[in-house]
């Protein structure tokens, strides 16, 4: 490992964290009252300036921008997340939206546990999953009995960083960073690949710079329209507009009210919301391509085909079983259109308690909590590709039992799919298995007074950063009466949600963290020059120089 370009990626990450930070003082200041601004953000900027110029300036060699390989990357990809997350629940614990050092009369007990619900609610908020802990029992802004609605109490400054929390987490932090990184350090496909991970990058531009400038365009347009719509067409206020507009795109879910979409009571605003959930579901190339008027390539696209499909089977089963169970068909049709598009993006929202809903309605929305939706979203969930290509190889090895001598290729879009890559996929899928089956165990062990049902969505919810799961913890509830243990645990399963597994893999295996020798560098430097000299040997003899 080379530490010193770890701490050049993580020193950048946290003084680009200082301009969200500024802005939404600013705006703390003028929605609330400036007291408020500087005890909640003024800690979070001087501690995330601090750090990363002492990380930049004593840590870091004038030659490790060159240094960049894709193990730092992918170390550093995974690492920006939890630091980004430790700097976003500052403003939570200091500006008083749980209990924190400012909260008079407040125990060190009940100080920790304010801590613990920040971190829970930034992971929450940067990986999109949309959980949340605020609640009349964890808030001192919210008196049992009398606050009717707990989130809306909150001040508005601080709901606003809770929305650019998602926004910013939507698109990736990293690829924010790619902005600024690949000027900075370079090694910009490196990091995409990092927080990528699987068959779901395609360049719009010839540089990767040039990439992510068109996707942040495209999600900063798609973002602003929706805000329009929302207040002009929905009837939202402008606050409540920016806020919903900031949390849709990235497939996050936060509300500003406690009964999230419920509270509107307007077809209008979901009917807005539902397509601005589906087009977070696609991947942004093929948005680009449906931009530039090339709808026939887009759908000729087989994962988006798939999702087109897979959203309409799960619309009919749940719809047929609400109409079955007494429901009108017109309002069965709304409400299952929303929640399946919610679920299946994972971003969260509710307008209505499918908690209450029939049992096949419930396994369908669980499936869609697993399994997500496009590669290359916003969406949290396997992905449809990698099931996809899933499936194709498990057809692939039944069809050799039957045909053994035969040569079986996987396509996807009528292109080879190259082993390597679907060795990854499966790879992933194997992972995933293996950890949903433990946090089942770990769930169930911490909070043994839990239904199978809660314990199972709550897991699926966190993999799949969806945020409102079934059960206890469903659309109408919030995840403050988990104890602390299982807070932090669920907020480490959205951390291997949002990474997709295997970036955190990395992170986690102790030979990424080996010390570099100078033994692995001449190492591979005779490496290189056996690359050479095979090379020259290759080459024509009877070249004319």
């Amino acid at each position: 490992m080379r530490f010193d370009v770890l701490h050049l990626i993580l020193g950048w990450t946290l003084l680009a964290l200082i301009v969200p930070l500024t802005v939404c003082g600013i705006i703390t200041a003028i929605l609330d009252n400036w007291q408020l601004a500087v005890q909640a953000f003024l800690p979070a900027i001087l501690i995330s300036g601090v750090v990363g110029s002492c990380m930049l300036g004593l840590f870091t060699r004038t030659d490790s921008a060159s240094r960049l390989r894709d193990l730092e990357a992918f170390v550093g990809v995974g690492l920006v997340w939890p630091i980004t997350v430790f700097i976003g629940s500052l403003p939570y614990w200091f500006g008083g939206v749980f209990v924190g050092p400012f909260t008079v009369d407040a125990e060190a007990i009940d100080i920790m546990r304010g801590f613990v619900n920040a971190w829970f609610e930034s992971m929450s908020g940067f990986t999109t999953s949309g959980a949340t802990v605020i609640s009349h029992n964890m808030s001192p802004n919210c008196i049992p009995g009398t606050t009717a609605d707990c989130i809306n109490a909150q001040p508005r400054g601080l709901l606003l960083w809770r929305s650019l929390t998602q926004w910013l987490g939507g698109m990736g932090v990293v690829m924010l960073g790619m902005l600024v990184l690949s000027r900075i350090i370079g090694g910009g496909m490196a990091l995409a690949r990092a927080e990528l991970t699987g068959p779901s990058l395609s360049r719009l531009r010839p540089k990767l710079r040039q990439t992510a400038m068109a996707l942040w365009g495209l999600y900063l347009l798609l973002t602003f329209v929706e805000m329009l719509a929302l207040k002009f067409i929905g009837g939202m206020t402008v606050f409540d507009a920016v806020n919903h507009a900031f949390t849709t795109m990235p497939s996050g879910g936060f509300s500003t009210r406690d009964a999230s979409i419920a509270y509107y009571d307007s077809s209008v605003i979901e009917l807005i919301i539902i397509v601005f959930m589906f087009l977070a579901g696609v991947n942004f190339t093929l948005m680009w391509l449906f931009g530039t008027g090339d709808f026939g390539a887009a759908w000729k696209d087989e994962e988006f085909r798939t999702y087109v499909y897979y959203l309409a089977g799960a619309v009919t089963v749940i719809c047929i079983s609400l109409v079955l169970v007494g429901m009108s068909a017109g309002q069965a049709f709304l409400d299952t259109l929303f929640h399946v598009l919610s679920i299946g993006t994972s971003t969260g929202y509710a307008s209505a308690d499918y908690g209450q809903w029939p049992g096949v309605a419930r396994i369908v929305l669980l499936l869609l909590m697993i399994v997500g939706a496009c590669a290359g979203s916003t969406s949290g969930g396997l992905k449809l590709m990698r099931i996809r290509i899933g499936v194709k190889v498990a057809f692939r090895e039944l069809a050799r039992i039957s045909q053994p001598r035969k040569i079986h290729i996987i396509r996807m879009n009528k292109e080879v799919v190259e082993q390597k890559q679907v060795s990854l996929v499966v790879g992933m899928l194997f992972i995933w298995v293996l950890l949903f089956g433990f946090s089942c165990i770990m769930l169930a062990m911490m909070m043994p007074g839990e239904s199978f049902e809660t314990i199972f969505s709550v897991a699926a919810s966190g993999l799949g950063n969806t945020g409102p799961a079934l059960g206890a913890y469903g659309p109408t509830a919030t995840w403050a009466s988990m104890n602390s243990g299982s807070l932090l645990f669920s907020s480490l399963l959205m951390w291997f949600g949002r990474l997709e597994l295997l970036t955190a893999i990395i992170v986690l295996h102790p030979s990424s963290w080996r010390k570099e020798e100078k033994a692995d560098g001449e190492r591979q430097g005779l490496a290189m020059v056996k690359r050479i000299l095979d090379r020259d040997e290759s080459e024509p003899q009877n070249k004319v120089i």
